[in-house]
């Protein structure tokens, strides 16, 4: 018996007047009871596809199936999933209960299993009491938790979630992705979630699926794509890092040793782990994550660097330190360190091997 919620297998779609593909042969699975993220730019495709899995839109080619169904040409309401909008398109003049009940009343389930599903639906979200409530008189938060019941009371086999937090304000944006993968978790349903937002994706997923230009760039779980990203446009879009432009001067076995380009008179030369396939004396760019960056006496330092700029955020400080040749390395330090605050002073960093990803320039 396959795992496979949904698959999608060489899906092509342009839209008329374009000048390029909205998605460009495209294929990907996505597992039964994962929460599943399409991550990316705004014009990336990820809405277009998302769309297409609801059937708001149809494939020019390729083929998508739901629990092994082909869905072809299967109007929205026939197939076995529900949508939550960016708007939440709640019905203003109903109460919170009959705006879940709706759905389950258009599928004509009997009243008494209609009362014990919304009952059901009201506690596992929270909003017991509030039954009689009207949209207007409920906070941002509520609304959206009222949104996920109505699509949740049909259970579904699989929840399409298109950017539903961003008119949040941050702190109730941050809650409800916990309140998101609670809810994912007790239903045991496929959630197939749609942002721009990297650290949202990183926080919820358990595996992203990070897109452009109508292409599945990279996919995998949140750590891999963080940690080990398959190409410089990854390792840009998702958090921080710092690029610095190299020469490898020697290969042995997967490794290398590296040269950097940004260190002015000084010969910096640092060995890493993979180089993935970077020939002797051809160019590259090294891309080190600035937590991975280390504190270090400059007695034994790799990188010595001034520090115009250090900003405090609570939970950890960044230094914009300047290298020789003006290259800003960011550095993210946990906690409070005393030293790193005193801007303007010289400053000795580490970078492990283990730490950078190499790629062509």
């Amino acid at each position: 018996m396959t795992d496979t919620a949904i698959a999608i297998a060489g899906v092509c779609k342009t839209f008329s007047g374009a000048s390029q593909p909205a998605l460009a042969d495209l294929s990907l699975d996505i597992r039964k009871n994962e929460f599943f993220t399409l991550l990316g730019p705004s014009g990336c495709g990820k809405t277009t596809l998302l769309r297409m899995i609801a059937g708001f839109e149809n494939p020019d080619a390729g083929r998508i199936e739901l629990d092994g169904v082909a869905m072809g040409r299967t109007p929205p309401n026939q197939r076995p999933v529900n949508t939550v909008f960016q708007s939440y398109a709640l019905f203003p003049h109903m109460t919170v209960s009959q705006n879940m009940a709706f759905a389950l009343e258009m599928l004509g389930r009997p009243r008494d299993a209609i009362r014990t599903r919304v009952a059901e639906m009201m506690r596992l979200l929270r909003l017991e009491g509030m039954g009689e409530r009207y949209p207007a008189q409920l906070s941002g938060g509520q609304q959206q938790r009222v949104a996920l019941g109505r699509a949740l009371a049909p259970e579904p086999k699989v929840l399409l979630l298109d950017e539903p937090l961003s008119a949040l304000d941050l702190k109730l944006r941050k809650e409800m992705q916990v309140e998101l993968k609670r809810l994912q978790s007790a239903t045991g349903i496929t959630f197939v979630f749609v942002t721009h937002d990297q650290e949202e994706a990183l926080r919820m997923s358990d595996r992203i699926a990070v897109m452009r230009d109508g292409k599945v760039m990279q996919m995998g779980r949140p750590d891999d794509i963080y940690e080990r990203p398959a190409n410089l446009f990854v390792a840009e879009f998702i958090g921080d890092a710092n690029f610095l432009p190299a020469t490898c001067v020697e290969r042995s076995g997967p490794g290398g040793r590296f040269r950097l380009s940004c260190c002015g008179d000084d010969v910096v030369e640092l060995v890493v782990d993979d180089a993935n396939g970077i020939a002797t004396g051809a160019k590259a760019l090294l891309v080190v994550r600035p937590e991975r960056v280390a504190l270090v006496p400059l007695a034994s330092a790799l990188l010595r660097a001034e520090v115009p700029e250090a900003i405090y955020s609570g939970s950890d400080l960044m230094l914009h330190a300047k290298l020789a040749d003006g290259t800003l390395l960011r550095v993210r330090l946990s906690g409070p360190v005393e030293a790193a605050t005193q801007t303007g002073g010289r400053i000795g960093f580490a970078i492990p091997g283990s730490a950078v990803r190499v790629f062509a320039p």
